[in-house]
């Protein structure tokens, strides 16, 4: 079964930058798209961003788009996001999560949680000053 734990989350100043891990046991992320979500007090879950298995092949959303860069060593079975320029409107639990093998060539960011079976349990990422 496979399985996905977050880290890298905790407390920075507006404009400062994060890097979140999400490491993958139990099985391979290899044909897997893997995305990013987040969820702020009192708001619903949101794709962040998304990647694809092979090709470099990924997307964000335009709240993020310029500042949030997700990638992933299939090597070492993890996916990265790292943060810059972070504000305020950031802070948020994000959760990583993966699909069923499929190697897909391109993925949504929007409206797309059913398509990932696997979460991890979030890591808390707070901006403040």
């Amino acid at each position: 079964q496979l399985q996905l734990v977050e880290s890298g989350g905790g407390l920075v100043q507006p404009g400062g930058s994060l890097r979140l891990s999400c490491a993958a046991s139990g099985d391979t992320l290899r044909g897997r798209t893997v995305g990013w979500f987040r969820q702020a007090p009192g708001k619903e879950r949101e794709g962040v961003s998304c990647i694809v298995y092979a090709g470099g092949g990924a997307n964000s959303a335009d709240a993020v788009k310029g500042r949030f860069t997700i990638s992933r060593d299939n090597v070492k079975n993890t996916v990265y996001l790292q943060m810059n320029s972070l504000t305020h409107e950031d802070t948020a639990v994000y959760y990583c999560a993966a699909t069923e093998i499929q190697y897909l060539t391109f993925c949504p960011v929007e409206g797309t949680e059913k398509r990932y079976p696997y979460w991890g349990q979030g890591t808390q990422v707070t901006v403040s000053s």
